[in-house]
């Protein structure tokens, strides 16, 4: 099995990441899915959705969960049943977990493609970046800028916020490894610790 990396961000807080390899069949060995996860994993018709679905369970299989343990809000965002705290990724051929005892999370794992340059305006003052020249560098920094973002859309878990307008990262040098957000909306500004790793064409952020 393809447990790809752990991350010990802090005593409360780890990040998992499964490198998904293995079948579908094989992904099923060693699980247990609940009567309404069975339902769901029938009736995805992708392949790499069905082997990311199964993927996750292991992962929580690792962090010492079940596929019972983890229930879905009318949002859609995910909770233990113990009231401790998760985010969930999938993108391609990884899936990502973070769980923490006390804290707020998510996490997000993007495939690092040429088509966020297009999109980049939507969800950053693009200007802020034109000053990288090189192409790569500039895909690189989006890609964590847009993780960045989504690790927080996650956690604030409705559907109201904007990436434009709601959300912010504060700018950062790649050999850091981190930075800050915040989520500021209806009169609240809210902070959160940012970190960031790139592996294999892909970046995973995590926000706490």
């Amino acid at each position: 099995m393809a447990l790809y990396k752990t991350l010990t961000v802090n005593k409360a807080t780890k990040v998992l990441i499964w490198k998904i390899e293995e079948s579908t069949s094989k992904l099923q060995e060693g699980i247990v899915l609940s009567k309404n996860s069975t339902t769901r994993l029938n009736s995805m018709k992708s392949q790499l959705h069905q082997r990311g679905f199964l993927s996750i369970r292991h992962l929580l299989k690792e962090a010492g969960y079940t596929d019972a343990d983890l229930i879905y809000d009318e949002f859609g965002k995910p909770h233990l049943k113990n009231g401790k705290f998760i985010s969930i990724t999938h993108s391609f051929t990884f899936t990502a977990i973070i769980v923490s005892d006390k804290f707020h999370v998510g996490i997000d794992i993007e495939k690092q493609r040429e088509k966020i340059l297009k999109i980049a305006h939507k969800f950053t003052p693009f200007e802020e970046y034109k000053t990288i020249a090189n192409v790569d560098a500039l895909i690189s920094k989006l890609t964590i800028v847009w993780g960045a973002k989504e690790s927080l859309y996650k956690i604030y878990g409705k559907k109201k916020l904007l990436f434009l307008h709601h959300i912010y990262i504060e700018d950062f040098r790649f050999a850091d490894e981190k930075t800050t957000g915040e989520i500021r909306y209806n009169g609240e500004n809210t902070a959160y610790n940012i970190s960031f790793l790139e592996f294999e064409g892909f970046t995973c952020v995590f926000a706490y």
